[in-house]
């Protein structure tokens, strides 16, 4: 792939593509990115050698992919700024902004735009993420590839049939580390509380959970077989396990996680604004 790439939006998110993509050989002066900042524009310049600008319709006019990588809540705004440009270019449209529809992004283009709406997690800052994809029916099997390139710079990628599993990918991996840190949190504390110091307790439980991910990444057996293949019967695992069990471990995942998808789909309704817009203006219900 050799397309220009623009990333409308140069926060954290942006630059870990950006250098994901450059440490894979992705020519620089094929990437570009706007900021409004002149500090974060000059140091994003002088540090990664492509070329930022403040100008979002000058950068997306010469570019074959647009990467929406603004705030949520500033991506209407943004979007309307660019609806004439990228109507006449027709470029590739990949959105990274946490909980808005294609159907609204389509709407605020100006409509019938190739959209790939991705959701990415923050380990993804340090190219261990885990994202989502889903395309609209506009995308081409090459634009699913080049999304697929840009965001692998930055972890693993997941196509969903429905925009709609976007919400549970949401709740799994877009929310799921601070489910790992509230776990590997308490860990700690419980090591604390039985006599280690903070430096051992904080060591050995992050390396735990580094360790168990990598078997379970890298095994063919699932979760569910390694953990039994390290409870040995009557031992202490199973006894500790005993006790996850015994107080609805489970079930407290899976309300959590409900909770999780619910919010996204709020979110959602409340960042878009495609069928209230659509209605009020056409009349149809």
């Amino acid at each position: 792939m050799n397309l220009t790439i623009c990333f409308i939006g140069a926060g954290n998110m942006s630059i870990s593509l950006i250098g994901g993509l450059i440490a894979s050989g992705y020519p620089k002066d094929k990437i570009r990115a706007t900021d409004p900042s002149e500090a974060r524009r000059r140091d994003i310049t002088q540090s990664m050698g492509i070329h930022c600008s403040e100008d979002n319709i000058d950068a997306a006019k010469n570019s074959d992919i647009i990467v929406l990588a603004v705030k949520p809540q500033m991506l209407e705004s943004v979007c309307q700024e660019l609806s004439a440009t990228l109507q006449a270019k027709r470029p590739l449209v990949i959105s990274i902004a946490a909980g808005v529809r294609s159907t609204d992004i389509d709407y605020w283009l100006g409509g019938n735009m190739a959209i790939v709406r991705t959701m990415p997690n923050t380990p993804a800052l340090i190219r261990s993420g885990a994202t989502g994809l889903f395309a609209n029916n506009a995308v081409n099997d090459a634009q699913k590839e080049q999304a697929e390139h840009i965001l692998r710079a930055a972890g693993i990628t997941v196509w969903v049939p429905k925009e709609t599993d976007l919400d549970i990918v949401t709740a799994i991996s877009g929310s799921g580390p601070a489910y790992y840190f509230l776990f590997m949190e308490a860990m700690q504390q419980a090591g604390q509380k039985l006599g280690l110091d903070e430096s051992t307790a904080r060591l050995l439980t992050i390396q735990t959970a580094f360790g168990a991910a990598k078997m379970a990444l890298e095994s063919p057996d699932d979760c569910a077989t390694l953990r039994q293949k390290v409870t040995s019967p009557n031992g202490t695992t199973e006894k500790a396990i005993q006790s996850f069990e015994s107080h609805q471990l489970r079930e407290t995942i899976e309300e959590a996680m409900k909770a999780a998808k619910d919010r996204a789909i709020s979110l959602a309704n409340e960042l878009g604004s495609t069928q209230t817009d659509f209605q009020n203006k056409t009349g149809e219900k």
